[in-house]
């Protein structure tokens, strides 16, 4: 039987090691050559011994000291232990007996980070690329695009990725990473362009048909998004991120159906996520299936509990079906997690009114004018809250103060009308309809939805007719 290679690989380095142990300690006449020295250097570096890694660099270096490949590993460690400016001189040094090295460019970049002189780095990498062709090109080109990543010159990293696939269609790392600069820097026509070349080149490139598509979508025009990613679903079938995307962009085209179907294949091929049942239950929401709704939300706040906004959606479920106390169950769940987010205490307060709790319902509607004090239909509900439950005084202050804050927002001039009748004050409800009337006829619809009963009151009537002839 042969020999484990690993095991051989091992028994070598552990007779290295003990050569240079004996060198280290005068002992016999030991010698090693110069690849023996970097091995040794290497073995030291893996077990994070740096301080024998840095002294048998400087052994091999004595013993060989034109050889730059030991002037690198040296480098390289004093880098580790932060003596940047003492490596910058080896590789100064280095770059003299050997300027081919690609890994002399690639340390002295990190110097140059390390000593914040980026542009520096970039000169460096710059002229470099100069010198290198093929996969060696194309790992400084990635080093260049992690500098521009660590001084946030985010276009940059962009050119970058789309040098290397001009030059390489192929690369999977610059494909993976192009979709996302090309989303951060909006750079999506340049990415179809791109892409559609590879692809005339590579048509059964996956990853290209899925960049070409999300570059689409980042462009709103979500039917040709979704017919490349058909394509690149059709090449790998089992392209869950594909499948994801393809159900954002039918749930902006509101194809519900056909989100709910792909987004089920991504249910298939991957783990579940709260995420995609959300999407899920989004979708049978809009198409008023409120009960499947309820079902994925419910997945979804399963998989986090500690997402009030589910608990809120599968609330505005039974709201749509005026289930009312089923809604404030779900609704006190949500607030345990986020007691006053002004949503959740606007539903609240509804729900409490149609059940006919009043003051409860008044808390809830006070506690969202209180978060938002310029919002309108934060006081349009309570000053309706107050209204239905006939607490006619407070519902006229309250009146006035979102006059006041609102400035003078006619829907606000409609609800004092219709408090002044119900005080039997007629005379300035009769005033107060005309002013509103002046200002905005269209929100009529607004006393009327608040009391349809203002339309049997003959002087009501009157001001009304008197206005549309006026019109």
């Amino acid at each position: 039987m042969r020999e484990n290679p690993f095991r051989q690989d091992n028994e070598e380095i552990r007779e290295l090691v003990k050569q240079f142990q004996n060198l280290k300690a005068g002992r016999g006449n030991s010698f090693l050559e110069e690849e023996a020295f970097e091995k040794i250097i290497d073995y030291f570096d893996d077990v994070e011994d740096l301080p024998q890694a840095l002294e048998a660099a400087e052994m091999g270096i004595e013993q060989y000291p034109y050889s730059s490949a030991l002037l690198i590993k040296k480098a390289d460690l004093l880098i580790a232990t932060r003596h940047y400016n003492e490596a910058l001189e080896i590789l100064n040094h280095a770059e003299l007996l050997d300027s081919n090295d690609i890994n002399l460019y690639i340390l002295k970049t990190d110097v140059y980070l390390a000593l914040d002189q980026q542009e520096k780095a970039v000169e460096l990498l710059q002229n470099a690329l100069q010198l290198f062709e093929g996969q060696e090109r194309i790992e400084l080109l990635f080093e260049l695009a992690d500098v521009y990543d660590d001084y946030e010159e985010f276009d940059k990293i962009f050119d970058c990725l789309k040098l290397i696939l001009e030059q390489e269609p192929t690369n999977e790392e610059a494909l993976y990473k192009i979709c996302f600069w090309t989303d951060f820097t909006g750079r999506n026509e340049e990415s179809i362009t791109l892409h559609q070349h590879i692809i005339d080149e590579n048509p059964y490139s996956e990853l290209a048909w899925f960049n070409l598509a999300a570059a689409y979508q980042g462009l709103k025009l979500y039917e040709k998004a979704i017919d490349s990613y058909k394509y690149a679903v059709a090449i790998d079938e089992k392209f869950d991120y594909a499948y994801r995307n393809m159900g954002d962009a039918y749930i902006r085209l509101r194809k519900y159906k056909d989100a709910i179907e792909v987004l089920e294949k991504v249910l298939e091929l991957s783990r579940p996520e709260d995420v995609i049942y959300e999407a899920i239950g989004h979708c049978y929401d809009r198409m008023k299936n409120f009960a499947q709704a309820r079902f994925y939300y419910r997945k979804a706040s399963h998989l986090n509990q500690g997402d009030s906004k589910l608990y809120y959606k599968i609330a505005c479920t039974y709201i749509n079906e005026q289930q009312w106390s089923m809604a404030v169950k779900q609704l006190e769940s949500a607030m345990q997690i986020h007691r006053l987010q002004p949503e959740y205490n606007l539903a609240m307060g509804e729900c409490k009114m149609q059940l006919g709790d009043y003051k409860e319902a008044i808390q809830y509607f006070s506690n969202v004018v209180r978060q938002r004090p310029r919002n309108i239909s934060s006081w349009e509900a309570l000053i309706r809250c107050l209204y239905q439950g006939e607490f006619y005084e407070e519902a006229l202050e309250q009146a006035k103060a979102a006059l006041k804050i609102t400035e003078s927002k006619p829907i606000f001039i409609y609800y004092l009308s219709a408090i002044y009748l119900a005080l039997g004050k007629t005379k300035e409800a009769l005033l107060q309809l005309e002013t509103a009337l002046n200002a905005s006829p269209k929100l009529l619809k607004k006393l009327i939805h608040l009391n349809p009963a203002v339309l049997r009151h003959p002087l009501v009537i009157d001001v009304i007719a008197h206005h549309k002839k006026k019109q």
